[in-house]
């Protein structure tokens, strides 16, 4: 009898390996399409005759619907499941795309590119997929989970750069986003396998047993969160930005364009040894000093390719540089929120985590815009980026990597 329940058990049990594959290819296609927003810049520009401010300013409200959007869509999938939140967040997505190709005024890019796909975004994002990760795998191997998964989310800014540029060259930037949003088909099928939500029952009666309410107050009233928290605002200013406006940066400089699009693929392809590289490292060392250097890092990164004279290489060089430290952030941060306050409530805590970050991301898409059209140059900008790498570095060093009073008093 114990045998036939331990095997119902068994088969009951979540399938580990479906639900990584899975989750990668979520990772892959929901951030895929959005990192390649870049590419539709000088196209889009040009055949509306609209200023680089009015596109900025529909991604910048893009990376702020996202961010906004992701503690609700954390709230839905603890609440109601994996599977309805990806579903919601592929259907947003694919309307934004569809509408987007078909923008002729400023405010209708500023809805279906900015509000549409933000909120697609965030109900199909990365980080629900860790969330339900968090969730299926042991505590020692979350890291490494979430590596895996943020490279996921690399390997499709790394094919659809290429992808992106070889379309618009061959069928144009309407059709293009056309074929984008026919990909968001795939998002509900692959979700299927996906665990569904956070299990009250399964903490019942011990430290982790909680209101929804309580634990955001808790993690809200941990010094450690808030400051991860703020840091990460930082990353969302400098990984933005570049997405976006390196493209054109690089042909201001005089450059060919496909160097643009070569280099966004570049950070998204070094991206994936470097997200993997992190999962690892943060397993093994201490998250929050390791967040401390790759952001000292993406500093002096920037600072040696404003300064050094511009050519492909030292563009590819920058991008490779920046590839390794581009998302690499994530998964140390989405650790330390696991291990702070357990994977419960996950998907919500780390949303707004993620808030921060987009919130950095809307300042910095539409700072890049708003203040080339005031000076013609990206300098004040770069400069700015810097700054707040120092800073970030700064902010990561003194959190605490433990679990809260409560889990640590009855752990």
């Amino acid at each position: 009898m114990s045998h036939t329940s331990a095997a119902a058990s068994a088969k009951a049990g979540p399938n580990v390996p479906l639900i990584i594959l899975c989750g990668c290819a979520i990772a892959l296609l929901s951030f895929g399409p959005r990192s390649a927003m870049g590419l539709f810049f000088q196209p889009m520009t040009e055949a509306r005759d609209w200023s680089r401010e009015i596109f900025a300013l529909a991604i910048a409200i893009q990376n702020l619907l996202w961010g906004a959007g992701q503690p609700l869509a954390g709230m839905m999938a603890d609440r109601f499941g994996t599977w309805k939140t990806l579903t919601l967040g592929a259907v947003l997505y694919g309307l934004g795309l569809l509408l987007m190709a078909e923008a002729e005024a400023p405010v209708m890019l500023h809805v279906s590119g900015g509000i549409l796909i933000g909120l697609g975004v965030a109900f199909s994002s990365f980080s629900l997929v860790l969330a339900s990760f968090a969730r299926t795998v042991t505590p020692e191997k979350r890291s490494l989970a979430f590596g895996v998964g943020t490279a996921s989310g690399s390997l499709g800014q790394f094919l659809f750069a290429p992808l992106g540029i070889g379309l618009i060259e061959t069928v144009g930037w309407q059709q293009t986003l056309v074929v984008f949003a026919v990909l968001m088909v795939a998002i509900p099928l692959l979700a299927i396998p996906l665990r569904g939500k956070a299990d009250a029952a399964a903490f019942q009666g011990t430290a982790a047993d909680q209101k929804l309410g309580a634990a955001i107050a808790e993690a809200f009233g941990t010094r450690g969160y808030v400051l991860l928290t703020l840091g990460f605002f930082v990353c969302g200013f400098h990984v933005a930005f570049i997405t976006v406006h390196l493209p054109p940066y690089i042909a201001d400089l005089g450059l060919d364009a496909r160097w643009g699009a070569w280099a966004i693929g570049l950070i998204g392809l070094c991206n994936i040894v470097g997200s993997l590289a992190s999962g690892y490292i943060g397993g093994r060392y201490s998250k929050p000093h390791f967040l401390s250097l790759i952001y000292f890092a993406r500093a002096v990164a920037i600072l040696v390719f404003i300064l050094v004279p511009a050519s492909p290489l030292t563009v590819m060089v920058f991008a490779a540089v920046m590839g390794l430290l581009w998302l690499s952030t994530v998964p140390p941060t989405s650790g330390l929120v696991a291990v702070m306050f357990g994977p419960r409530y996950m998907a919500t805590l780390f949303g707004f985590v993620f808030f921060s970050h987009q919130i950095g991301s809307f300042l910095g898409v539409w700072l890049g815009g708003r203040l080339y059209d005031e000076t013609g140059s990206y300098d004040a900008i770069w400069w700015m980026g810097i700054a707040l790498g120092l800073a970030a570095a700064v902010i990561h060093w003194p959190i605490a990597e433990k679990p809260v009073e409560r889990l640590s008093a009855a752990g």
